[in-house]
Parts: structure tokens; C-alpha cells; sequence
């Protein structure tokens, strides 16, 4: 009988403790304004647009971060990362999705970003085909860096891991291949989600952008107004390729595409 009013006392108890610590995980919500105190009414207001705002700068006149300035709340981890790569062009974006807890969770957005199939659906308006296309024509997860066997995506996860990494492969439309590192992790009060080439990407055999010096992140945290989506991408790139590119379109329009592929995988929950 003791025994039953232990076992009792016990499930209360772990009842008021869960019931707490959901309480204070939708309490600490922050505001934009938490994260981005300084930030001008103009650019709050694309922010909560349809399209989000979009940032370009060039190492050749200064980079500059909305994430690293104007006292910015976004930990400096999300930005040091771009920034390491030395990047001779960077795109920066903030989105605001209209959608909160508990219309959606953590758990919600990690099974997004895990849906690797679903990036080859996302697609984007092309100027000289006059039509509406995929970016990538293909994406799915890969074994390794050295086996680059293809394979299914796993099946919507119910816990979410500390952290991540898988491979994966994209079809681009004008880059062909291109393969992905990709790191999942929770910090500060959201999820990190960081990609970089572990292979050169190249352009009718010529390589455009050397190993290791692309990077993506998309940073995803849940705030009393919506879901943020802080995006940041950035390539060291020849000045001699880079002419004859229009590389600040190429990194926005796949940056955008990411973007939309994570925030539609939100909104389409399996």
C-alpha cells in the first residue's frame, strides 16, 4: 500500500515538474525586438513580409551583418562561422513565419530541415528560361563524404538530438552535383542548421567555389510573433569567375530556396 502512494506521489510530482517546464519554455519566448533591439521600422516590416528581407554585401566594400549589429541578440557562433570563410560575397535574410506554439514546435522544425527530398520541390523563376523551375533538380541524403551512395530520409523523428551531421547531394540546375556537409544543433534558444561544400562546385569544369568555402546556416527560433528564420550565406569566390557570374543573384536564389524549403516543411507537417 506504501508502495502505491509512493508510486502515486511520484507521477504528481513528475506531472507538476512537466507541466512547469512547459510553462517556462513557452514563458521565455523572446520578441523580435529581444533579438534585434536596434533594427530600423523598414526593415522590421520586410522582415514580417511575405518575402523576408534580403541583405547582400561584398568583402570588397565591407561586410556587414544585421546579426552582429546594432546590439543584436543572435549569438555570435551563427555569424563567426560565415565570417571564418573570409567570404568575398555574403547574403543575409530575416523571415518571419506566422505561425506559434503550440501550432508548432522544436520537433516540427527538425523533421523540416530532415526532409531532404523535399529541397528538389522548391522552385524559383528563371530569367532565361521565362518560367518557373526547380533550383535543384535532385537532393537526397548521402552515406559519407567518401560514399556517396544515396538513401531515403528517415521517418519523422518524436525526440530531437543535441546535435547532427549527415550528407547530402544536390542536382543543381546550373552547378550540376554539388554535395553538402550538414550540421543540426540546438543552441541559444532555437536550432542551428549549418551546410558547406566538402567538394569544389564547378561551372563547365571550372571550379567556382574551392571545398569548404561555401556555407549556409539557417538559424530557426520560435518568438512570441512567429517563427524567425535568420538565414546567412556566404562563398570566397574568384574576382576573375566572380565577373563573370552574377554570383550575387546565384547565392540569394539558393539562400531563398533553403529558406522556403525549411518554412514550408513547417507549415507541411507530416
Amino acid at each position: 500500500m506504501a508502495k502505491a502512494h509512493t508510486n502515486l506521489f511520484m507521477r504528481k510530482l513528475l506531472a507538476v515538474i512537466y507541466f512547469f517546464c512547459v510553462f517556462g519554455i513557452f514563458a521565455q519566448l523572446r520578441s523580435f525586438n529581444d533579438v534585434f533591439p536596434g533594427i530600423s521600422q523598414e526593415i522590421r516590416a520586410s522582415a514580417f513580409g511575405d518575402s523576408g528581407y534580403y541583405k547582400i554585401s561584398r568583402r570588397i566594400s565591407g561586410i556587414s551583418l544585421l546579426g552582429s549589429e546594432h546590439n543584436s541578440a543572435i549569438d555570435p557562433q551563427i555569424t563567426r562561422i560565415i565570417l571564418n570563410i573570409n567570404p568575398g560575397y555574403l547574403v543575409e535574410s530575416i523571415l518571419i513565419i506566422p505561425v506559434t506554439p503550440p501550432d508548432v514546435s522544436l520537433l516540427d522544425v527538425y523533421n523540416a530541415l530532415g526532409n531532404v527530398r523535399r529541397i528538389s520541390e522548391i522552385h524559383y523563376d528563371s530569367a532565361t528560361r521565362k518560367q518557373s523551375v526547380p533550383m535543384f533538380q535532385d537532393a537526397t541524403r548521402i552515406v559519407s563524404e567518401t560514399q556517396i551512395t544515396p538513401f531515403p530520409d528517415p521517418a519523422p523523428a518524436r525526440t530531437i538530438p543535441r546535435a547532427e551531421t549527415f550528407y547530402i547531394r544536390l542536382k543543381d540546375v546550373n552547378f550540376g552535383n554539388i554535395f553538402f556537409k550538414s550540421d543540426m544543433e540546438l543552441l541559444q534558444n532555437g536550432m542551428r542548421y549549418t551546410i558547406s561544400n566538402f567538394r569544389n562546385i564547378n561551372f563547365l569544369f571550372f571550379p567556382v567555389v574551392r571545398k569548404d568555402k561555401f556555407v549556409a546556416q539557417l538559424y530557426i527560433e520560435l518568438l512570441n510573433e512567429g517563427i524567425l528564420m535568420y538565414s546567412i550565406a556566404g562563398a570566397d569566390i574568384s574576382d576573375f569567375l566572380a565577373s563573370r557570374i552574377h554570383i550575387d543573384s546565384a547565392i540569394t536564389k539558393r539562400l531563398d530556396v533553403f529558406t522556403s524549403w525549411a518554412a514550408n516543411g513547417i507549415y507541411q507537417k507530416d
